[in-house]
């Protein structure tokens, strides 16, 4: 990831450059490599750089050749080759940049720029000759962005990737909205991302397609092996993390068979081995053209409490795929002791955000240790598949579809932001395939009774993303996981890590709140107030940090369809860990 200011339209943009230099330095942890400006008239674009495509020519803001068009970018576009090869005429490339590419697209394409580019990004261009300034985010928000205005320099806006850059010159704030694009010539900011699945009202009738659902998710995880740095896979050791440590590990086998990835050393494992009779040679076609540099051998990376439940699962994952594992551990003491870091880093006071990404966190500073500068991360199967264990709640198919839905259009306030920032605060940049455009068409439009949870059929949560990797049936095909993996309970990251640490979160809280603080919240919140001390606590330190204006931006989540406003997965019924109050959970 990198890290974008930018302020268009700024009435004394030379004055303002110093201090625009020193906001855009408060996220220098996104892009810890280079840090590039430009100043066109009254317009100011500032960069800091993470090199991991193009590493030695890719320094920003990129600039065309006629001088005229600028551009800063945060995030990775997977399709820039083939798109280089659809411009029209013979347009000149500076650098290696996946990025540069957009430059040319927004000479020919204008404002339906967007539309074309596969991959996470927000980006900010500035046309000179026009001046015009376009600002454009990612169809899901895998990149965090966003834009604000002040009282103080009303015909100004601004961008970022973070609030820390905005909120000492900014009054006002939003979370720029995924999917859309802001035109200055018009100050409107519009909607370009328009897949079928969109409104929950249609809901779809289309049966599941397993080997669909295989070969598209196989196919995300190709395109995001483009890279010119080493690479590892985060591996909780549950269903979605392993599936896509899986696939990694076969591509980059794949990759090496085939003599497209230089080696010095040979997998090993049952997978290694076996993969051999499975591989054929990777699709370099116009339609799936890549580039895959990696170690010899697949880097897979996780974090808990000394033999939690994940670590646990993880080593069985990594033993099995022949990857090379690296298990950290964190203490209670060590989790508590990062909280205010975390949340001045993930921007945010939204419980189940926290308790997340406080070992993600952790984790992302280990990786960042080990050379390792990308990663590939399971965020987005739960929504997709309905997967957390509150969805066997859902009173009808109509009403789970429209909360997956739901939940992947507000990923950007939630498991993307935690993702994104986590490991950018130690400049690791992660990457999500399980939300790629294509994977997101096939499986939203799955009839939503082929998700539904049916434990009384052996149906659980993400039966049939389950099913699809399941090569019982296949002779030919080594497993994807074992068995106990692939069908093992849905664990949310927060309780997987062990369970004492949330435990350690409530216990805390219970005792730096007090009930008369509970009583009395803090007028400026409004109605936004805390219904627990753990959250009551982490808002207290949200706000030692971040000034009111920044609380817009902020989406604090609680599971429907539960008479429980804790949002852990143990305190639903079905857990096989349940809290023990969890008898007034609703079955």
């Amino acid at each position: 990831m990198c890290g974008i200011f930018a302020c268009h339209k700024h009435p004394e943009v030379r004055k303002f450059k110093p201090q625009a230099l020193q906001l855009a330095k408060a996220i220098r942890h996104r892009g810890p490599d280079w840090s590039g400006n430009i100043i066109a008239n009254d317009t100011i674009l500032t960069h800091e750089r993470l090199s991991i495509v193009g590493i030695d020519s890719g320094a920003q803001p990129l600039v065309n050749e006629a001088g005229t068009v600028f551009l800063a970018v945060n995030g990775e576009i997977y399709n820039h080759r083939i798109l280089r090869k659809k411009l029209k005429g013979t347009p000149t490339f500076k650098t290696n940049s996946d990025c540069e590419v957009i430059l040319h697209l927004y000479e020919e394409h204008d404002i339906d720029t967007p539309k074309l580019l596969d991959g996470m990004f927000s980006f900010v261009l500035y046309d000179k000759e026009k001046d015009r300034t376009i600002a454009a985010r990612d169809p899901i928000g895998i990149t965090s962005f966003y834009q604000g205005f002040s009282s103080k320099t009303p015909g100004a806006v601004y961008f970022a990737s973070e609030l820390k850059c905005l909120h000492p010159v900014c009054d006002k704030i939003i979370s720029f909205p995924p999917g859309h694009i802001y035109d200055s010539a018009t100050g409107k900011t519009t909607r370009y991302f328009e897949p079928t699945w969109w409104e929950p009202s249609r809901v779809p009738t289309s049966p599941v397609d397993y080997k669909k659902i295989r070969t598209t998710l196989e196919k995300a995880v190709r395109k995001r092996l483009m890279a010119e740095v080493p690479y590892g896979v985060l591996l909780s050791g549950g269903l979605d993390s392993s599936l896509i440590a899986s696939i990694a590990a076969r591509e980059t086998a794949r990759a090496r068979a085939s003599g497209t990835l230089a080696t010095n050393g040979s997998a090993n494992g049952h997978l290694g081995l076996a993969l051999q009779h499975d591989l054929v040679g990777i699709d370099d076609s116009d339609d799936d053209l890549t580039t895959i540099t990696a170690l010899p051998e697949l880097h897979s990376f996780s974090i808990g409490l000394v033999n939690s439940p994940d670590t646990v699962a993880a080593r069985k994952v990594a033993k099995y795929l022949g990857t090379v594992h690296h298990e950290f551990n964190f203490t209670l003491q060590e989790g508590l002791d990062a909280l205010r870091d975390v949340i001045y880093h993930l921007e945010t006071y939204d419980v189940t955000t926290i308790r997340a990404s406080t070992p993600m966190y952790l984790l992302s500073r280990k990786i960042k240790a080990q050379g390792v500068k990308m990663v590939l991360s399971g965020e987005g199967s739960d929504e997709v598949y309905g997967g957390y264990l509150y969805f066997v709640n859902a009173p009808s198919k109509e009403d789970f579809h429209a909360e997956t839905i739901d939940r992947v259009k507000n990923l950007h306030l939630a498991d993307c932001l935690r993702a994104n920032k986590s490991t950018s605060a130690w400049g690791v940049e992660a990457r999500v395939p399980f939300l790629d455009k294509e994977f997101l068409e096939v499986s939203m439009n799955i009839d939503p009774e082929e998700k539904l949870i049916k434990r009384d059929q052996g149906r659980i949560e993400k039966y049939i993303l389950r099913k699809a990797f399941d090569t019982t049936d296949e002779p030919d095909v080594t497993p994807y996981l074992p068995d106990e993996i692939l069908w093992r309970q849905k664990e949310q990251f927060s309780d997987g890590v062990g369970y004492g640490w949330i435990d350690i979160l409530k216990d805390t809280a219970a005792a730096q709140i007090t009930d008369e603080q509970m009583a009395h919240p803090k007028a400026e919140w409004g109605s936004d107030i805390p219904d627990t001390k753990e959250a009551y606590w982490y808002r207290l330190m949200f706000d030692e940090q971040f000034p009111q204006q920044c609380a817009e931006t902020v989406m604090r989540w609680t599971p429907k369809w539960s008479n429980q406003t804790d949002p852990s997965g143990r305190a639903i019924a079905t857990h096989v860990a349940r809290y023990d109050d969890a008898a007034t959970v609703a079955a």
